[in-house]
């Protein structure tokens, strides 16, 4: 191992037989060891104080505590990375997932194909990437949620700049820590929002559409997984689908397609931001959330050059700085913000239509 520390894993999963397969394909990597497991929700929380792991994966659906109750303890009482490992095909029951992302998870992946599928290599390989790459988040932040009623933070003192621009178009990008974030900020926006919202949000194939669902439970904009040729709507929600490149075209219309990854993603940040430049400029809006790695960072500056406004999520709310802390890196955002900031900043825009604003 080259002196690198292992990473210390804790499954938590109902099923014997899927415990077993997870724990055979966790400790076939040298850089990872199981150290303990359990088969309900009361046993992590005792697992957790008896093995202290760097990483927990964790089923949802368990007989006396289920892995959203669970998750909420143990992020309460001894905070630790948490990947969600699904095995739920019903985009209903996958909504349950998001509320454990909520509660403090960090990613969710579909449980990994069994040995002998096609899909086999590819699902476990991207099981045992992410309890890596999650081991990296040290320290888990989050903000403190708004309650209802509560009045909506103001936005952070901005001066208006010469050029005239309009907002046509909001592009946001996300990784890890994302959903709970854009939840925020969609949940923030009024049913009046005059421009349509495009998404990329990074995760896992197959819960796209489950997580679009948990999204509009609580937004009052209609949301949809983007189609290819759909035109973009005044105060609808489209989010990026498995598996393509989402892109804008002119007169407002989406294009999806197979493009090569870009990043290793796909769908990715920059290709989204690349299409809003051309298409539209200075009359966009833009901003990258919480996530590893500088997906979108290079084009958000490409927006900011163009006159388009640009943001960028803040430090303390993220979970992990990287997209966002790149962009700050290349002075691509104008603005530096918290969730429930960028909501009101983009209801703040919408309602001066065509002033581009800029931070004092």
């Amino acid at each position: 191992m080259n002196g690198l520390p292992v990473i210390k894993v804790l499954v938590v999963e109902d099923s014997p037989v899927v415990r077993e397969f997870l724990v055979c394909i966790l400790g076939s990597d040298p850089a990872i060891r199981v150290v303990g497991t359990a088969h309900d929700g009361e046993e992590a929380l005792d697992a957790v104080r008896r093995t202290r792991p760097d990483v927990i994966t964790m089923d949802i659906h368990m007989p006396r505590l289920n892995g959203l109750e669970a998750t909420r303890r143990i992020m309460e009482t001894d905070p630790t990375p948490i990947i969600i490992v699904s095995g739920s095909e019903d985009a209903r029951e996958v909504v349950t997932t998001f509320d454990a992302m909520e509660a403090g998870a960090l990613a969710v992946l579909r449980r990994p194909a069994g040995l002998g599928h096609p899909d086999h290599e590819a699902t476990a390989r991207e099981l045992v990437q992410t309890v890596k790459l999650m081991a990296e988040v040290k320290v888990v932040r989050r903000w403190p949620r708004r309650r209802p009623g509560e009045p909506a933070p103001r936005a952070v003192e901005m001066a208006l700049a010469q050029a005239p621009a309009k907002l046509r178009i909001v592009a946001i990008g996300a990784s890890t820590g994302g959903p709970p974030v854009l939840q925020t900020i969609l949940a923030g926006l009024p049913k009046s929002f005059p421009a349509p919202v495009v998404i990329v949000q990074h995760m896992a194939a197959g819960f796209s559409r489950g997580f679009m669902e948990w999204l509009a439970l609580s937004s009052a904009l209609p949301l949809h997984l983007a189609a290819h040729g759909e035109h973009m709507r005044p105060g609808h929600v489209y989010l990026a689908p498995d598996e393509v490149q989402m892109k804008v075209a002119r007169h407002e219309r989406i294009v999806l397609t197979r493009d090569e990854p870009e990043n290793g993603l796909r769908p990715s940040v920059s290709c989204l931001f690349r299409s809003v430049v051309e298409v539209y400029g200075c009359d966009a809006v833009a901003g990258l959330l919480t996530g590893m790695g500088r997906d979108g960072a290079e084009e958000l500056r490409l927006l900011k050059e163009k006159g388009a406004i640009t943001f960028a999520q803040d430090r303390e709310s993220s979970v992990v700085h990287g997209m966002p802390g790149e962009a700050i890196r290349l002075d691509a955002a104008m603005l530096v913000l918290s969730p429930g900031k960028i909501a009101a900043v983009l209801t703040s825009l919408a309602e001066n239509g065509h002033a581009q604003w800029r931070s004092k």
